[in-house]
């Protein structure tokens, strides 16, 4: 808002000192981040009081883990915190105009609100519980339907899906190669790093493909040639299945205090170099990736969800006094698997979102070796001590701080891995 309100001063010659300091993304991504961290920090407390009075407190489940007596009481939803750190300063600092912009803050709110009902109807629960003098099971007919919230997740990946394929503003400038027709109007040139090159625009749906040299995938050549009017179809049930594995997979990962908080800040810094870098004509051409016109606004948004997720982590670290629930850790899954694929870089997800694709793994395959040896063998068998991976690691006796720790140094070998892909193929 603050960049459309001097955009309209400059446009009606009134002078407001300092207000051309907000035409630089580079300034507006630090804004974001400061406004974001302060929101969390100085308002944090204020929600998490509020949250205590008016909410409740997180039923902690009896699975005879340490620390489990002391988790009881601590506020959950705190994922409100998380949400109003990026919407506020997104609003504030970011080009509402971009699609890309317009599409992330639609994608928060839209989880977010999935989240939040599924929360509020598990504390409900517990309050008709504990009013008529029940012993409260967590998990009994409780929160939203499994299948509800993978219909809002399936929405939210058709409608992501659907404007990154047909809206006219989503395109990607390619090199073209050879001569330049003279009498094409779609093909442009531009002075590049001392070089005269020329693109042309496109809206081929692609995907780039790690340490490859010829590094981009056209998702067209998976169908048959009859069949490729129908790439529109294929592009949307990919991206339904991204961003519901993602958003599951950070959900799964929020088991332990400040593990999926700081993962997730950590996979944001990535994807903000990704965002920033495609987004910038100069750096696209240097490290020779596609360049994406408008997608650096997108920066703005990435950095608002690193602040957010640092902010919070003040409060949600070991011992935590607020979890995030469901209303964070879907909204933040689903963040991440978004801009992703807004970047084209989904095929990376597995090495940058390590964390989650782990934690995701470990909880089907105990499920699966679980259920196939109690029908190969009458008694059923477990691979890990226990699902997800993290708490595995705590039933061998690990401090689960430590273990959120090292997965965090196990996210920045990731995300630094990750990065290098843009150089290294």
């Amino acid at each position: 808002m603050l960049y459309h309100l001097f955009e309209w001063f400059e446009k009606n010659d009134i002078e407001f000192p300092g207000s051309g300091i907000l035409e630089f993304i580079s300034f507006r991504v630090l804004l974001a981040m400061l406004l974001s961290l302060l929101i969390t920090l100085v308002f944090g407390k204020r929600l998490i009081n509020i949250l205590k009075r008016k909410i409740g407190d997180e039923t902690v489940r009896d699975l005879g883990l340490a620390g489990e007596e002391q988790k009881k009481g601590t506020p959950t939803m705190g994922g409100i915190i998380i949400i109003l750190g990026i919407v506020v300063p997104t609003l504030l600092f970011a080009r509402l105009d971009t699609i890309y912009i317009i599409l992330m803050l639609i994608a928060t709110v839209w989880l977010g609100i999935i989240g939040f009902i599924d929360d509020f109807l598990k504390l409900r629960a517990k309050r008709i519980a504990h009013q008529q003098g029940v012993a409260y099971k967590k998990g009994d007919k409780d929160g939203l339907a499994g299948w509800f919230k993978i219909l809002g997740q399936v929405g939210l990946g058709i409608f992501v899906g659907a404007t990154l394929y047909f809206n006219a503003e989503v395109r990607i400038w390619r090199e073209y190669q050879g001569t330049p027709p003279a009498d094409d109007p779609s093909v442009f040139c531009k002075i590049i790093n001392n070089r005269q090159k020329c693109f042309v625009e496109t809206k081929v749906p692609i995907t780039t493909i790690p340490f490859v040299k010829s590094h981009e995938f056209n998702y067209s050549k998976l169908l048959p040639e009859s069949w490729r009017d129908y790439t529109w179809l294929l592009y949307i049930l990919i991206v339904i299945f991204i961003i519901t594995a993602v958003s599951n997979g950070a959900n799964i990962t929020d088991g332990l205090d400040g593990l999926a908080t700081g993962t997730s800040a950590l996979i944001g810094v990535c994807l903000g170099i990704f965002a920033y870098a495609s987004g910038n004509l100069y750096f696209a051409d240097y490290l020779n990736i596609m360049y994406i016109p408008g997608l650096g606004e997108l920066s703005v948004f990435i950095a608002a969800m690193i602040g957010a997720c640092i902010g919070f982590l003040w409060y949600n670290s070991y011992p935590a006094q607020v979890f995030m629930g469901d209303t964070g850790s879907l909204t933040l899954g689903g963040i991440i698997a978004s801009i992703a694929i807004i970047v084209h870089k989904e095929l990376l997800i597995p090495i940058f979102c390590g964390v989650f694709f782990v934690e995701l793994l470990s909880v089907m395959l105990q499920v699966s070796y679980f259920k196939y040896t109690k029908r190969k063998f009458g008694v059923g068998k477990r691979i890990f001590l226990m699902s997800p991976l993290h708490h595995h690691y705590q039933k061998q006796g690990y401090h689960e701080a430590k273990i959120a720790t090292r997965f965090w140094i196990v996210t920045v070998l990731c995300v630094l891995l990750s990065i290098a892909t843009l150089k290294l193929r």
